[in-house]
């Protein structure tokens, strides 16, 4: 892979983190000033950043709470961010809910909360039901991570096991909730991003109980026992007290898209975006990925060289192994063992938020000789993805792609050259 090659795919991943940066994605979405209080709460990988660009353009007083991932905090004014674990909740992430819960239970009909919700929030926003404990979440998380089951899956299972997901948050004040929301989600379903803390939802715990049996999820004793019996109080899509809230999808995976195709597109290479909403587990998705890259570079369909594939949502890896990597190096080394050997493949698969999985890299670059390079480095590929290894793949060779944390999140990019 060529400096230019690695130059061009790190232009259009940065393309794709800009069309979803909070300032631009604010506009046009600030709410009317209320009567009382301004008071802004928010969770996710993104949510300190989203707070800060809010203060900045809120004209009036404001106060309020948001918790971010240790790493990913923003200096703000008025506005307090707290840090917490991320994908496995801790107790700084209790602390902060509580804290959040308090701070919402003292407002009145007049005031106003405006709820920043990104990506990851569903794990830094812990707070266990009565009779259930945050090991029990931590527990629980662990359980539906290692599970490979798609996030739909996963958040019906999580919003029944919490004392503020599935629109809880939102009814826990007689404020109005105006949420603001950055989709990290396929097919950008508000209630879905982070759990739906303020925005109410379908699911119930039948749905719940269905995406067990559908995924053999080996849920923790207690939880599976607390599925089982506790009553489905969450609120539903129709609550009178939820009647005035207001919900917007402010930046997502499909704008992010539309960003990189148009860069690549004035540099005169033409774009096609496959999907903004796949799921599935990564090494699958690679194979499809890999077998249409093959066949425009043996025989020019469905679309003529040159041409760049690209395509967001979330991929699920199933843990088999401990190893090291997330979804997005996965697919990479899925992708790159089906494409070896071929000329004129470049790729890049990142996480939109700078973080993939258990390392601190977004992702991978990867092309037709890059099993070859790992093995010259000393590791076999296909052992390492058998083994969910595929950072250290990946670093072996010095195909990392290591940005940082980028203040927002809308998920999985994934970008293929076709020369």
């Amino acid at each position: 892979m060529t400096p230019d090659d690695k130059a061009f795919l790190t232009a259009l991943f940065d393309a794709a983190v800009d069309a979803a940066d909070p300032a631009v994605a604010l506009q046009g979405h600030l709410p009317d000033p209320p009567a009382g209080r301004t008071v802004v709460i928010g969770a996710g990988k993104g949510a300190a950043q989203l707070a800060r660009a809010f203060e900045e353009a809120w004209d009036g007083p404001v106060e309020g709470i948001v918790v971010t991932r240790y790493g990913y905090a923003a200096e703000c004014g008025a506005l307090k961010v707290l840090e917490a674990a991320h994908p496995v909740p801790d107790e700084a992430g209790a602390a902060a809910t509580e804290e959040i819960l308090t701070l919402l239970a003292g407002l009145a009909e007049d005031d106003l909360v405006v709820a920043l919700i990104t990506g990851g929030g569903s794990a830094l926003l812990a707070a266990p039901p009565d009779g259930l404990t945050l090991a029990d979440e931590r527990a629980l998380n662990e359980a539906l991570l290692a599970s490979g089951a798609p996030i739909g899956a996963m958040n019906a299972i999580r919003k029944q096991v919490s004392r503020v997901k599935g629109g809880r948050l939102a009814a826990a004040t007689r404020a109005r909730v105006v949420s603001l929301i950055v989709s990290d989600v396929p097919g950008d379903d508000p209630a879905e991003v982070a759990s739906g803390p303020t925005v109410p939802g379908p699911a119930t715990r039948d749905t719940a109980l269905a995406a067990i049996r559908a995924w053999n999820i080996d849920l923790p004793p207690r939880i599976r026992a607390h599925l089982d019996t506790a009553p489905e109080d969450a609120p539903s899509v129709d609550d009178p007290a939820l009647a005035g809230n207001e919900v917007h999808v402010i930046a997502s995976a499909a704008r992010s898209l539309d960003a990189a195709a148009t860069l690549a597109r004035a540099q005169g290479i033409p774009a096609h975006i496959l999907s903004d909403a796949m799921e599935g587990e990564a090494r699958d998705i690679a194979r499809a990925h890999a077998a249409v890259a093959r066949e425009i570079a043996l025989r020019g369909r469905p679309f003529a060289r040159p041409c760049l594939l690209l395509s967001g949502g979330e991929t699920t890896v199933t843990l088999r192994h401990k190893g090291r990597g997330g979804r997005n190096t996965e697919f990479l080394l899925s992708f790159a063992l089906a494409i070896e050997g071929m000329e004129g493949i470049v790729a890049l698969a990142a996480d939109t938020d700078g973080i993939d999985g258990s390392e601190d890299n977004a992702g991978a670059f990867a092309d037709g000789a890059t099993c070859a390079a790992m093995r010259a480095a000393g590791v076999d590929p296909a052992e390492a993805l058998a083994r969910n290894d595929a950072w250290t793949a990946f670093d072996a060779c010095g195909q990392i792609f290591a940005p940082g944390p980028t203040g927002t999140n809308v998920n999985d990019f994934r970008a293929i050259l076709i020369r």
